[in-house]
């Protein structure tokens, strides 16, 4: 009820998500914020039967907040008013005033020792006057809304259509060619989602993949992805033919708008991947009384040599989308044997630069070793097809880890975007960049972007996570870690949690989760728990932990990033700058923190650590 008539006394203005939270709860108080205010608009529209793909009341502004649309027509509430709905709330609800009682009003006898019942229960009862005023008053304009059928844009996703391409049925009979099934995925989504990124959003590979082989009515997974069409499909193929079947849902009615089986040579699949996109574009557009001209994609036909290259190329983003040191290996392979095979394929050049970008840093090894390849890599594909997002986005995440050209990088994320903005992981890295250069809000909004694009990516929640801790908001971001897992109880990711539990004192259970959750011989377990042990006091613990952590290094090299927590936590400053120094001489990507990872804080005084900063290009 508060939160319907604060967006009531803001009608026609766009109200944020933040502001509800503040105008209902206050600035101070902890709470799940997406689940609270979901909760609050979803009991609104369920009370007024509204409809969010087609809103009459209450529409949604993706990303920002929502806007309450219906007419509304103010009358006065006097006092007697006020004092019978107060009394009618009391018998609804049993408040404190009892059965058939009600609390003394301000000008009544008594009123002084009614314990300030006019400031604890004023603005409530004033909203269920005004509420029961107003449902009436927009119930009379819904009828008049009802007359008027035309297609309405539903506002998610800031007024864009939202589709999800559910994976791609296998239909082979072999397992082994599930690669090529998911690459019928991604690919479509690409296809789709460079068409008319203006108007259609499509949900990322990722997320949709959570619904592999999935049993959930499709009402379902279109709600849990915030869509308005499913396309489905199923991939059959032998050596030199493919048979794709594709069909488009519009979910408001489940109507099955579009459907087609498709006989081709395998060498024309990018043909027919483009053929499917087009048609499914002017079908959505159709559905809305549009009749906007496509820009039209156009894919060549494949020769035998780049046909086995494709197929190369599909299997190494399989292999990359496992997000694993050893997925990443068996992509980089498959990445290189692609580009062996067609020496003009761009996006195999572009995957394997992410490939070895990632893999660097997920290893925790110095990144001298992948970095120069992956640069390689980026340059090569750019070359090939300046127009490929992966590969800007790619470059953008070298130059900015290995050469702290973060106005480079900016440039480069913000093209990858520009290209295509249904480009979940552009949006992901970019918003990563923003936090690091203390751009909160900026940051902030990318992230949800993400989000929007790739609802259940657990690496994007996670990764919002670190930019609320690195923004000191800690409980959101405990919360946030804490969802992540809930989700996938081994996501490393998560394991982040530790800092913001540290930052708070809540050293035990800092220490309790590294403890359980890590392998014993994990560099980064024992860097975290010494850094823990040694910001709780423990000194004797910590330095057991740092022994440990040494002796690993003096058997194989690490990234010196790795040992920095270790003397932050137990306060000596001297021997954290000195590693801090021979990771910027080996351009660890670790560094690009310093301004904003509340870890560095006791350093920040010291003038040496303010010239670091200084030279990794992060400075006041």
């Amino acid at each position: 009820m508060e939160a319907l008539l604060f967006l009531v006394q803001n009608r026609g203005e766009l109200v944020s998500r933040e502001q509800i939270v503040e105008k209902i709860w206050g600035k101070d108080t902890f709470l799940d914020t997406d689940n609270a205010v979901n909760g609050a608009i979803r009991k609104i529209r369920q009370v007024l039967k509204d409809d969010p793909d087609q809103p009459r009341f209450v529409q949604t502004i993706t990303g920002k907040g929502y806007r309450f649309i219906a007419p509304v027509v103010e009358t006065p509430v006097v006092k007697s008013q006020l004092l019978d709905s107060s009394h009618l709330a009391s018998l609804a609800a049993g408040s404190e005033a009892g059965p058939g009682r009600v609390p003394a009003a301000p000008d009544s006898p008594g009123w002084e020792d009614s314990a300030g019942w006019f400031s604890r229960r004023s603005q409530r009862v004033l909203g269920i006057a005004i509420l029961a005023a107003v449902i009436v008053l927009i119930a009379a304009s819904a009828i008049y809304l009802r007359w008027f059928e035309l297609p309405v844009r539903t506002a998610q996703s800031g007024g864009r259509t939202m589709l999800a391409v559910l994976p791609f049925e296998n239909l082979t009979g072999d397992p082994g060619q599930e690669y090529f099934s998911d690459g019928m995925t991604e690919e479509m989504i690409t296809q789709l989602g460079s068409l008319d990124p203006g108007d259609m959003g499509v949900i990322a590979r990722t997320s949709v993949m959570h619904y592999k082989h999935s049993t959930k009515p499709l009402p379902q997974i279109a709600q849990e992805l915030g869509v308005q069409y499913v396309l489905e499909g199923s991939v059959r193929r032998d050596a030199d033919k493919v048979r794709i079947t594709a069909q488009l849902i519009q979910m408001r009615d489940q109507t099955h708008l579009w459907a087609r089986d498709y006989d081709r040579d395998a060498k024309d699949l990018l043909v027919v991947q483009s053929e499917i996109a087009k048609e499914i574009s002017g079908e959505i557009q159709t559905a809305f009384g549009e009749h906007k001209p496509v820009a039209p994609v156009t894919q060549p036909t494949l020769s035998p040599e780049a046909l086995e290259a494709y197929n190369l190329y599909l299997k190494g983003e399989f292999f990359w989308n496992k997000r694993t040191v050893e997925g990443f290996e068996q992509a980089i392979d498959y990445f290189e044997q692609a580009t062996a095979k067609n020496p003009n394929d761009a996006r195999a050049y572009a995957g394997l630069a992410g490939a070895y970008t990632l893999n660097g840093t997920y290893r925790g090894t110095p990144p001298s070793e992948f970095a120069p390849k992956a640069r390689a890599a980026a340059l090569r594909a750019l070359r090939l097809d300046d127009n490929l997002p992966a590969a800007h986005a790619a470059l953008a995440l070298i130059v900015q880890n290995y050469d702290y050209d973060w106005q480079t990088a900016e440039k480069e994320f913000k093209r990858a975007i520009e290209l295509n903005p249904n480009y979940a992981t552009g949006h992901h890295w970019y918003a990563e960049h923003l936090a690091w250069r203390g751009r909160f809000d900026e940051a902030f909004r990318e992230s949800e972007r993400a989000r929007q694009l790739d609802p259940l990516s657990l690496i994007i929640a996670a990764d919002n996570g670190a930019i609320l801790y690195y923004s000191r908001r800690y409980d959101r971001a405990i919360a946030q870690f804490t969802t992540v897992r809930e989700m996938d109880p081994g996501y490393t990711r998560a394991l982040m949690i530790f800092a913001p539990y540290v930052q708070k004192g809540m050293f035990a259970e800092a220490e309790a989760d590294i403890e359980k959750r890590v392998p014993d011989t994990d560099r980064w377990r024992l860097s975290n728990l010494a850094y823990t042990h040694g910001r709780a006091g423990q000194p004797e613990k910590a330095g057991q932990e740092l022994a440990k952590l040494l002796d690993l290094n003096r058997r194989q090299a690490m990234d010196p990033m790795v040992i920095v927590p270790a003397y932050v936590g137990m306060g000596k400053n001297d021997q954290a700058i000195l590693w801090l120094e021979k990771a910027y001489v080996q351009h660890c990507n670790g560094l690009t923190g310093l301004k904003v990872d509340p870890m560095y804080d006791p350093l920040r005084g010291d003038p040496r650590f303010q010239d670091l900063l200084g030279r990794v290009g992060l400075a006041e």
